[in-house]
C-alpha cells in the first residue's frame, strides 16, 4: 500500500471512531433532561461539524493529483490538527 493510501485509511479510521463517538454521545443526549440536552445537543452539534469538515477534507485529499499531493497533506495535516482539536474540546465538553 502505498504512503498516500496508508495516509488516507489513518484519516478515514479516525473519522470511524469519531463516528462511534457521535453515535454514543447521541445516545446520552437522548437520555439527558430538558435543561442538559440543550447543551448536550449543541456539543453534539459542534462534534458533527468538526467530522463533516473532517470528512471535506479526507475527500480534498483523495481527489488530489499526484503532483499536487504534498501540498495538499501539508493543508491537511494542519487542517487535520484543528479539526481534531476542535472535536476534542467538543468531546471533552460534554463529558
Amino acid at each position: 500500500m502505498s504512503e498516500r493510501n496508508q495516509y488516507i485509511e489513518k484519516a478515514k479510521a479516525k473519522i470511524d471512531q469519531w463516528n462511534a463517538e457521535i453515535d454514543k454521545m447521541k445516545a446520552q443526549v437522548d437520555e439527558a433532561e430538558a435543561d442538559a440536552k440543550i447543551e448536550a445537543q449543541k456539543q453534539l452539534d459542534a462534534a458533527r461539524a468538526q467530522r463533516d469538515e473532517a470528512e471535506a477534507k479526507l475527500k480534498e485529499l483523495r481527489e488530489a493529483g499526484d503532483d499536487a499531493w504534498d501540498d495538499m497533506k501539508a493543508g491537511f495535516d494542519k487542517a487535520w490538527d484543528s479539526i481534531s482539536g476542535a472535536f476534542d474540546s467538543a468531546m471533552a465538553r460534554f463529558k
